[in-house]
């Protein structure tokens, strides 16, 4: 594990604040993993908040998508994504009205009485996907394919800068454990850990005041990085490896984060589809950072007007963590239903690095949280060798970034390893 500077000072304090409506959303068909959706409306329709507008006939894996405002759709083009760079997307503009399509809330004797069948089917409607990085179905996690016994809740928020999990854990406590109690239900699970840092007390209270008498368990957890991955949260938790090419399910355990809970809360309790996220906006260069409810679609340019004026020129915006987040190229690149955070750095903050031949010190070996050899992936990528890099693990890797974290000669290891995944022979 290692020990980052955290920056959480900045916006750990500041409660969730709804952001504006955004004018214009750009909502891409792509934000979970699987297949891509195909939209349900055409350019000139009329949209309300909520409604459906893109999903599939086909049975694989994928996620529906919903309109995050009321108004018209202006365009379905090519537009900028923050994991895809550019991928198919459905431009509303807003009328303002926020008008949205009648939710379908349940009383709690209802909620007593659906089936984990029902409970997936809501899930599955609702477009809930886990929002703690992978963006993989909801409802598909929730039917695993063999008996499980113990449910994790990630509560981690190992990243530097981030603080969207934290506020709600702060704010939603009820509701999270309200959205834990469905997920047992569907799983069938016996045992249940709250898993959370040692560098959140307050949350760490929170939680413990309210899981006794449930038979629920606050997992404490030593704070470093990377501490919120799932393998590393189901070593530290139920002291178990998950194999090479194996999933937590083969271990006897799941793991869905806090986000992606209160979403399915939403989702079950209100009837509410994913439409909107908290998202932490922070960085150097904003003079007021914030924990903000944003809706889907929500360009940079938006978090700038929410956030700033900017204070420095940023060098760099960054969609998720400092460490496994990605840099935009756009100021038009909208939130997505994984977006945790949206970080603007200064070149004081990211220091680039001059890059140098490879020492074999072995730094990059103890760092990483799955046992590779990073350096050796490396080198076999310079050399275009896909087969050998395949064979050292790069498959496996993580993208962490501890490896080009540790480097002393700042080299970006985690950037070859990205490659490699590209150029490998499925």
């Amino acid at each position: 594990m290692l020990k980052l500077r955290e920056h959480k000072e900045l916006t750990r304090d500041k409660a969730i604040r709804k952001a504006a409506l955004p004018e214009k959303v750009t909502i891409p068909l792509s934000q979970h993993i699987g297949k891509i959706c195909q939209p349900l409306v055409k350019v000139g329709d009329s949209v309300k908040t909520g409604e459906l507008i893109a999903t599939l006939d086909e049975k694989v894996v994928f996620s529906p998508v919903h309109s995050s405002v009321s108004g018209k759709v202006i365009a379905i083009d090519d537009m900028p994504h923050p994991l895809l760079g550019r991928a198919k997307a459905v431009v509303i503009v807003s009328d303002g009205l926020d008008e949205k399509i009648k939710e379908q809330s349940l009383s709690s004797s209802q909620i007593e009485q659906l089936t984990p069948h029902d409970i997936r089917k809501i899930i599955f409607d609702c477009g809930i996907v886990g929002m703690g990085g992978a963006a993989f179905p909801t409802h598909i996690k929730l039917s695993p394919p063999k008996q499980l016994d113990s449910f994790i809740l990630n509560a981690a928020e190992c990243e530097p800068f981030l603080t969207s999990d934290e506020r709600l854990m702060l704010e939603k406590t009820d509701q999270i454990l309200m959205a834990v109690d469905l997920m047992v239900k569907c799983t069938g699970v016996k045992n249940v850990f709250i898993a959370i840092e040692d560098n959140k007390p307050e949350a760490i209270k929170a939680f413990e005041k309210r899981v006794q008498g449930t038979g629920y368990r606050v997992q404490l957890l030593k704070s470093g990085y990377p501490q919120g991955g799932e393998k590393q949260i189901i070593s530290s938790v139920l002291k178990r490896e998950v194999p090479a090419g194996k999933l937590p399910f083969d271990v006897g355990a799941v793991v869905n984060n806090v986000a992606t809970a209160y979403a399915l809360y939403e989702a079950v309790y209100l009837g509410k589809s994913l439409y909107e996220r908290v998202v932490t906006v922070t960085g150097d260069c904003l003079s007021n950072p914030q924990n903000l409810l944003v809706r889907i679609g929500t360009t940079i340019n938006d978090l700038i007007a929410e956030c700033g004026p900017l204070q420095k020129e940023p060098e760099r915006i960054v969609f998720g963590g400092p460490m496994m987040g990605l840099t935009q190229y756009s100021l038009h690149t909208p939130v997505i239903k994984n977006t945790g955070g949206v970080i603007f750095l200064s070149e004081k903050e990211i220091h680039p690095p001059d890059e140098a031949f490879c020492l074999r010190c072995g730094r990059c070996v103890e760092s990483c949280p799955l046992g590779l050899a990073p350096c050796l992936i490396g080198l076999a990528v310079e050399k275009k060798k896909w087969d050998l890099a395949k064979s050292y693990g790069a498959l496996e890797c993580m993208e962490c970034g501890s490896c080009s974290y540790v480097c002393p000669q700042r080299r970006n290891i985690v950037q070859e390893i990205k490659y490699a995944k590209q150029r490998i022979p499925q």
